[in-house]
C-alpha cells in the first residue's frame, strides 16, 4: 500500500466519538428529569413543564429558521394562533363534523406548514429587520381574522380547546404527549442540523456567497425549512389550545413572540441544546418570579444585552468547552499533492470554458470590455493586472453572479447561463474568494463538508428521520472532507472552530472545500494574499499539482512570482480589456505589460 493511497487517520472522528457521549449526556439527564417528574406528583410542576415542552415544539422549528437561517422572524406566534384555533375549531364542530382531537391536531400542524411557507416567501427577497415585520404583521393579521371570524373563532368570547381521549387525557397523560412531542421534535431538528441541510442553512446564514458556489439553492432550502417549523408551530397551537381549555385572541400576545425569539438567541446560533435550555428558562423563570411578569418585555431584554454583551454565542458557547481549549502554536502547512488522485478522481484535462466578446459595466464604468478567454483543461491559466483591471469581475461572471451586457460563456461547447451560481456547481465549477468565505462557528471538517453538499443523494425528510441514505451521505462526505484537508495539510484541525484558525490557514480551508466538488475547473483569487514566503510555494506546489490531475485552473493573483513559476498562460487585463495573452516566458517581456503592471 503506497502513501497516496493509504487511509487517512480522522483524528476528528475519533474526538467526535469522544464528543458524542458528552454531547448526549445533557439530553439524557433532560429526558431522565422529563419522564420521572410526574413521581413528584406535583400537578403545578406539570403544567409548568407541560407549557415548556409545548413552547419548545415551536421554538425546536423557529431554532432552524432563526438559528440557523438566520432569518429574523419575531412574529412566529402568528403559527401558534393558527395551530390552536385550527385544532380547537375542528375538534369543536365548529366547521362541519365534530374531528378526533388527534386528526384535528395533525390538521392544525397542516395549517401551520401552508402558512409557514406562505410567510417565508418574503424572506427570499428580504432580509433582517424588514423580513421581522412581514412576521410581525402577520401575526397581527391573524389576530384580528380571529377576532372577526366569530362564527370559527368565538371572536372575543373564544372556544374552548381540545380534550384530547386516552391514552392522553388530560393531567399526566396530556404531559407525556407533550413531552414526547417535544422529543421528537428536538431529535428531528437535531438530526436536520447535523446533516447537509443544516450546514447549508449555517453557510447561507454566514457565508451566502460561498453557499451558492457550492451548489446550495437558497429559495429551495428556505421553503422546506419554513414548511417544517411552521408545522411544528401549528402543533404547539393545537397543544397549547389544550392546555389553556379555553382559548381568546388575548392569550397570543407580543410578548409570547419575544420570549420564542429570545430563547432561540440567548441560547446560541447552530444550536439545538443551547436554545431548548433558553426557552426553558424563559418558561419558567416568570412562574417563579410571579410579580416580575408585568415586567417580562423589559427582562427580556435586558436578558439579551446581557447575553450579547457577555457571552455573545449564548449558552451553546459556556456549554462547548472543547473549543476553549488551547492548540497548538507555530503550525505550519504541509499540502500532500500525492492525495490529488483519490480527492479529484479521474479528470479527462478536456475541459474546456470559453468567454467570448463579453462586455459588463456598471454605469459609466466599464468593467469587462469585449473579453475573450479560454480555460483549458490540464492547465494554470493565469489572470493579472493592475487593480480594478476587472479579473474579480471576470470570475464573478464564469461563477454565474454577474450577467453580462454582451457575450457568451461555454464549457464544452454548452452554453452557461448567467445569473444562476447555485448551477455552477453542477459543471463542477468550483471557486475561492478574496477575502476567506468561511463559517466560523463551525469546525474546519464541518466548513469542508459543506464543499460536498451537491454530492449528497438523501432527501430533507431522509436526514430529518435519519434514514439509511442518509447516514451513508453523512460518511462519505466526512471521509472526502477528511482527504480533502490532509491534502492540503489541515487534517490536524479538522475539529477546531474555523474562526480560531490563522489567514493563511483560512486560504487551505478554502481550496479544501472547493476540492470537495471534484471541479473541472477551480478559479482561484488570490490564494497567496497573506501568506508566507514558504507557504506561497507550498501553494504554487500544490495548485500546479491540481492541474496535472486534469483540472482547469484559473488563478487571479498579485504575487508575480507564482505567476510566472506554475501557470501555463497568463491573461494581462488591463481597463476591462487584454493588454496581452501568452506564455509567463511571453509575458514577462511584453514592453506594455512592463510598463503597466509588473514595473521596470
Amino acid at each position: 500500500m503506497t502513501e497516496a493511497t493509504s487511509p487517512i487517520p480522522t483524528r476528528a472522528a475519533s474526538a467526535g466519538r469522544l464528543g458524542w457521549l458528552e454531547g448526549k449526556l445533557s439530553w439524557i439527564m433532560l429526558g431522565l428529569a422529563g419522564l420521572l417528574l410526574p413521581l413528584l406528583d406535583d400537578s403545578y410542576m406539570g403544567t409548568i413543564a407541560t407549557r415548556a415542552y409545548i413552547y419548545w415544539v415551536l421554538s425546536a422549528g423557529l431554532n432552524l429558521v432563526v438559528g440557523y437561517a438566520g432569518q429574523i422572524a419575531i412574529g412566529w406566534v402568528s403559527m401558534l394562533t393558527l395551530g390552536a384555533y385550527t385544532t380547537a375549531a375542528l375538534a369543536a364542530g365548529r366547521v362541519g363534523a365534530e374531528w378526533n382531537p388527534y386528526l384535528a391536531l395533525i390538521a392544525g400542524g397542516a395549517m401551520g406548514a401552508v402558512f409557514g411557507v406562505i410567510v417565508g416567501l418574503p424572506a427570499l427577497r428580504l432580509r433582517t429587520f424588514y423580513f421581522a415585520m412581514t412576521t410581525l404583521g402577520f401575526a397581527t393579521i391573524v389576530t384580528q381574522v380571529a377576532l372577526a371570524w366569530k362564527d370559527v373563532t368565538g371572536g372575543g368570547v373564544g372556544t374552548p380547546g381540545p380534550v384530547f381521549p386516552w391514552p392522553f387525557d388530560p393531567g399526566w397523560g396530556f404531559y407525556y404527549l407533550c413531552f414526547i412531542l417535544a422529543a421528537l421534535a428536538t431529535w428531528m431538528t437535531a438530526n436536520i442540523g447535523s446533516s447537509r441541510y443544516g450546514r447549508a442553512l449555517v453557510a447561507i446564514r454566514d457565508a451566502e456567497v460561498a453557499a451558492e458556489a457550492c451548489g446550495i439553492s437558497k429559495p429551495a432550502l428556505l421553503m422546506m425549512v419554513f414548511l417544517l417549523a411552521g408545522a411544528m408551530g401549528g402543533i404547539a397551537g393545537g397543544l397549547f389550545a389544550s392546555l389553556q381549555s379555553y382559548i381568546t385572541p388575548d392569550a397570543f400576545t407580543f410578548e409570547m413572540s419575544v420570549l420564542f425569539f429570545i430563547g432561540i438567541l440567548i441560547g446560541g446560533r447552530g444550536s439545538i441544546l443551547g436554545p431548548a435550555l433558553g426557552t426553558l428558562i424563559l418558561t419558567v423563570l416568570p412562574e417563579f418570579a410571579a410579580p416580575l411578569v408585568q415586567w417580562s418585555t423589559f427582562l427580556y431584554a435586558a436578558l439579551l444585552l446581557l447575553i450579547v454583551l457577555v457571552i455573545p454565542g449564548g449558552i451553546a458557547d459556556l456549554l462547548d468547552y472543547k473549543n476553549r481549549r488551547p492548540i497548538e502554536q507555530h503550525r505550519e502547512i504541509v499540502p500532500r499533492p500525492d492525495l490529488l488522485a483519490r480527492v479529484l478522481g479521474r479528470q479527462d484535462g478536456r475541459t474546456l470554458i470559453a468567454l467570448k466578446a463579453i462586455a459588463l459595466h456598471f454605469g459609466g464604468v466599464k468593467a469587462i470590455d469585449g473579453l475573450d478567454l479560454e480555460i483549458r483543461g490540464g492547465e494554470v491559466h493565469g489572470l493579472i493586472g493592475p487593480n480594478g483591471s476587472g479579473k474579480t469581475t471576470t470570475l464573478n461572471v464564469v461563477s454565474g453572479y454577474y450577467k453580462p451586457h454582451a457575450g457568451a460563456l461555454t464549457i464544452d461547447g454548452a452554453n452557461l447561463a448567467f445569473e444562476q451560481p447555485h448551477l455552477r456547481a453542477l459543471h463542477r465549477i468550483a471557486r475561492t474568494f478574496q477575502t476567506p468565505r468561511v463559517v466560523g462557528a463551525a469546525s474546519v471538517l464541518e466548513n469542508v463538508m459543506i464543499g460536498g453538499t451537491v454530492h449528497g443523494h438523501g432527501t430533507f425528510t431522509e436526514s430529518m428521520l435519519s434514514l439509511p441514505r442518509h447516514r451513508l451521505d453523512e460518511k462519505a462526505l466526512e471521509e472526502a472532507a477528511m482527504l480533502a484537508l490532509s491534502t492540503v495539510g489541515l487534517e490536524s484541525l479538522a475539529a477546531v472552530r474555523a474562526d480560531r484558525l490563522q489567514h493563511s490557514e483560512l486560504r487551505f480551508v478554502e481550496i479544501a472545500r472547493a476540492l470537495m466538488l471534484r471541479p473541472a475547473c477551480l478559479m482561484l483569487d488570490e490564494p497567496a494574499a497573506g501568506l508566507s514566503a514558504e507557504e506561497i510555494r507550498r501553494l504554487g506546489g500544490l495548485i500546479k499539482a491540481i492541474s496535472r490531475v486534469g483540472t482547469a485552473v484559473l488563478l487571479v493573483e498579485h504575487h508575480a512570482d507564482l505567476i510566472f513559476d506554475i501557470c501555463d498562460r497568463v491573461t494581462v487585463l488591463n481597463l476591462g480589456k487584454v493588454l496581452a495573452a501568452g506564455t509567463p516566458e511571453e509575458i514577462r517581456s511584453h514592453r506594455e505589460v512592463v510598463s503597466a503592471y509588473l514595473g521596470a
